[in-house]
This record gives structure tokens, sequence and C-alpha cells, in this order.
């Protein structure tokens, strides 16, 4: 079997990994932006619950923060601070998770409050969106639980760790994935509703939805490339290298 070194990446793909790490802050940062505006400047700002329109406002710019921003950030942890102490960067990882989910947690009880409390109280949980944003999340807060107890807990062997690291990163990414799909999908049902007779005339909000989706999809893609190769993963630490070498 090939070691770890005959996959490390020289120093020009470290440098384009940087830039590429730089770009999805770039384009996170963009979509989040992007969405205040959408929300803030042509869907007439933010309220929490005096005004149930405007708490719903709060949903899709939290959602964005939370489950591709700072998500996405937590699944780079491991990649950006590659050469550092373990501990931090899990404990880094963690608390992004965390942050993220706090986020998502807000912005689900805003578009429910926003159904509830409004003069004309609106059915929850019809949509495709709804199901799968539903679905995102709680995998999003299992596998944090999960992880936790996993990889945080200190009396669980390094051997289980391991057997479970490859189930680990694969649903991490997948929920990733998730958010996006349920991202998209709440963008068209939110330009649609709210420029039933306007969206296909191409006007400067609609324009601005799908710009957001794209720049999601770029996110989210750059950041599974970016967790994919190989070069960029973490070298192993020296009593995980023991294992591998015991288990062999």
């Amino acid at each position: 079997m090939e070691s770890f070194e005959s996959h490390q990446a020289s120093s020009s793909e470290m440098r384009a990994f940087t830039w590429l790490v730089l770009l999805v802050q770039l384009l996170g940062l963009s979509g989040v932006i992007m969405v205040a505006v959408w929300m803030g400047h042509f869907r007439g700002g933010f309220a929490w619950q005096s005004n149930p329109d405007l708490e719903f406002n709060y949903h899709p710019l939290f959602m964005v923060i939370g489950m591709i921003f700072l998500y996405g950030d937590a699944i780079l942890a491991y990649r950006v601070f590659r050469n550092d102490n373990k501990l931090y960067i899990k404990i880094l990882h963690a608390c992004l998770h965390v942050s993220a989910l706090i986020f998502a947690s807000v912005g689900l009880k805003a578009v429910f409050d926003s159904h509830n409390l409004a003069k004309d109280p609106k059915p929850n949980l019809y949509s495709l969106h709804s199901w799968l944003g539903l679905t995102t999340v709680i995998l999003f807060s299992s596998q944090w639980v999960i992880g936790f107890v996993s990889f945080l807990w200190p009396k669980v062997g390094m051997g289980l760790r391991r057997r479970l690291m490859p189930y680990h990163v694969f649903f991490g990414v997948a929920i990733l994935c998730f958010a996006c799909a349920t991202c998209l999908m709440g963008i068209t049902e939110k330009a649609i509703w709210s420029m039933p007779k306007d969206y296909s005339k191409k006007p400067a909000e609609g324009i601005l939805a799908n710009c957001l989706g794209l720049i999601l999809v770029a996110v989210v893609t750059l950041i599974v490339y970016l967790v994919s190769r190989f070069e960029y993963k973490r070298p192993p630490s020296p009593e995980e290298e023991h294992l591998q070498i015991s288990d062999e």
C-alpha cells in the first residue's frame, strides 16, 4: 500500500488549495450578502413575530448562513488547519457545527412562526422543500451528536473511531449536498410565489435569486472537490499511524 507521503500535495497544489479555499469564502459571503439584499431590499426587510411576513425573511438568510456557509467551513476545517493540533481542530469543527445548528434552528422557527402567526395561517410541511429541509436538519443534528460522542468523547477507542470515520465523512458531505438542494428548491419557490407574473420577465429580483442559486452550487461544488482530493487530506497523527500499522 502506498504511503500517505506519496500522495502529499506539492507546493503548487497547496497554493491552488489556498486560492480555492479563499474562493469558497468569497462566494459563501457573497451568497449571504445576496440573500440579505433579496430579503432586505426586495422583500421588505426583517421583523420578529410582530410582522409574520417579514419574520419569514430570516428563514432563508439564517439557513444559508448556517447550513451552507458555516457548515461548509466546518467541513473544510480539517483541510485548512491540516498541520495544527488535532484536538483544537476537533473543537473548532464542533463549534462551527453548533453555530450552524443554532442558525438553522432559528431559521426554522422563523418559517413556522410566519405561517402560524399570520392573519390567515398557512399550512406547514406540505412541500418537497419543507420535507427535504426538515430531513436535512434532523440528519445534521444526528451527525453532530454522533460525531461528538464518537470523536470527542475520550472513552471511545481509536479503532472504533477509524471505522466510523468514512461514514462520518460521507454523511457530512451528503448532508451539505442535501442542504444545497433544499436551498435551491426554496429559492425557486420564493421567486415564483413572490413574482408570479413577473418572474418570467427576468426582473432584477429574479436575476438576483437565480444568481444566488448558482453561487450556492459553486460553493458546495468547490467544498466537495477540496474534501475529495486525497493530497489535501490531513496527515495522520503518530498514534493513528501506529494503529494503522498494527491493524495491517
